[in-house]
């Protein structure tokens, strides 16, 4: 594991993109939307920096969004689970 330094904050860092954790209305209606199953999304550990610091658990989903040089914006979302 990675020291972090005190009142250091991921988040902010320039070279992180958003990270928000999705209320569970809009994870249904996502999954409703794509017709997928939560399985089916790509993983972010917990105990991901980045997960860490927003504070998300196991089975919740992260709403990540990077700025694009071509579409302005680009919205990917990861299941988080343990580890």
């Amino acid at each position: 594991m990675v020291a972090v330094a005190k009142g250091f904050d991921v988040l902010k860092h320039e070279l992180v993109p958003r990270h928000e954790v999705l209320p569970a209305k809009e994870v249904k209606e996502l999954l409703t939307r794509y017709n997928v199953r939560l399985e089916q999304f790509p993983r972010i550990l917990e105990s991901d920096p980045a997960a860490r610091a927003t504070g998300a658990k196991a089975g919740q989903v992260l709403k990540i969004t990077r700025k694009s040089p071509t579409a302005g914006e680009a919205v990917s979302y990861r299941v988080v689970v343990e580890g």
